[in-house]
């Protein structure tokens, strides 16, 4: 796997949504990566493509198996096969818990900033977003759980959407704050929804706590969203399942994924995780192992050349969250300004709501194209400030 991931592919003129752009501009922006997925899953797509008929497709037992033995070898979490559902997506998952398991005008807690696609899910449905800030103190983010408990005990809020690891900032919940906040939500009768899509994206040598295997109070009232999509670049080709230990609640999710018709696979949906998870551990070792060289390149970069801004250690993902607020100003639109001087599109922190004055940027590509985001980004920080 030597020079894998240094490897440039086209993704120009193939109906790509993070290079739909201009052709002076290098997108850094949405979660997806610019590498080909691991050989095992691509070959067992080809396979699958070479049968020639693509019909109706069922859940296999390989599906099931694919997933328990991946987060028990991979996580130390065993899941039984009844509490897996599949679905088309994690997002479309979240969009069809909220409306099945809340109601209109309730609540939906959320600690920002956070992935903005959340925002939508809620909003969408008409229910409202309760933000709780995380507390920004030195460089790195903590949970405000007085805070956070005010809001849970809001007798209007009915759901936690949870991201673990979360998106943007790059942080792995331990499994002490994870308990403590499964606790005050079983106190305040608040279900706890969470999007673990990121959790195989962590940093070479640590790993993540499934919030459902944190403790019996945790599992007994949680469900928790997961996929190869991220880890594996197949987001594509729709395919995630939901994790529901609870059978009354797993109930009642099975039906909502059902009515809202997100619970069935296409032909390549079973293929691709199968083989990510049973054939793709190397391959995805290595990619951690790369992306975490690009995001030391970054820091390095950005604390020698662009000393007025700075980056957010973080534990996970492969995005970088870069505090401009020294600089930025809010009416300037400093993202904007860099795509327009440079060509370099970032995603605005304001977006992740909570995140004004920062900028989150995609590592995951080969590392000249991590150098010229780079170079691209010091030169408009240093238009920016000449203006």
């Amino acid at each position: 796997m030597e020079n894998l991931f240094d490897k440039p592919v086209k993704r120009r003129g193939t109906g790509s949504l993070k290079w739909d752009v201009a052709e002076n501009e290098l997108p850094m922006w949405v979660a997806d990566m610019d590498f080909e997925t691991a050989p095992p899953v691509k070959e067992a797509i080809l396979k699958r493509a070479e049968h020639g008929v693509f019909g109706y497709t069922d859940i296999t037992p390989e599906w099931y198996s694919a997933y328990q033995s991946w987060w028990k070898d991979r996580h130390g979490f065993e899941m039984e096969k009844e509490w897996l559902i599949f679905t088309t997506g994690v997002v479309p998952a979240i969009s069809s818990i909220v409306r099945k398991m809340t109601t209109v005008a309730e609540n939906v807690v959320v600690m920002t900033p956070v992935y903005n696609i959340f925002f939508n899910s809620i909003l969408n449905n008409g229910r409202n977003v309760l933000e709780s800030r995380l507390k920004y103190e030195n460089g790195a983010y903590q949970i405000d759980f007085d805070d956070l408990e005010e809001k849970l005990a809001n007798p209007q809020t009915s759901l936690l959407l949870l991201c673990n690891p979360h998106n943007p900032v790059g942080k792995i919940w331990d499994r002490e704050e994870l308990k403590r906040i499964g606790e005050l939500c079983w106190k305040h009768h608040v279900l706890v929804l969470s999007d673990e899509i990121h959790c195989d994206i962590t940093e070479p040598g640590k790993d993540y706590s499934p919030f459902a295997s944190v403790s019996e109070t945790c599992k007994n009232n949680s469900i928790t969203c997961v996929a190869a999509t991220k880890a594996f670049n197949i987001a594509g080709i729709q395919t995630a399942a939901v994790i529901v230990p609870d059978k009354t609640i797993r109930h009642r999710v099975s039906r909502g994924l059902n009515t809202d018709e997100v619970a069935e696979p296409n032909v390549f949906a079973l293929t691709a995780p199968i083989a990510a998870f049973t054939k793709g551990g190397a391959w995805l070792d290595e990619l951690r192992a790369y992306l975490w060289e690009n995001r030391k390149t970054a820091e390095a970069f950005i604390k020698e050349e662009i000393p007025q801004i700075s980056v957010v250690a973080a534990e996970a993902t492969y995005l970088l969250w870069i505090d401009c607020t020294r600089i930025a100003k809010k009416e300037d639109n400093l993202c904007a300004f860099i795509r327009s001087h440079s060509g370099l599109y970032l995603c605005d922190g304001a977006e992740y709501r909570n995140g004004d004055g920062f900028l989150r940027m995609n590592l995951a590509c080969p590392k000249t194209q991590v150098e010229d985001g780079l170079r691209r980004l010091k030169e408009s920080v240093e238009a920016y400030l000449g203006k």
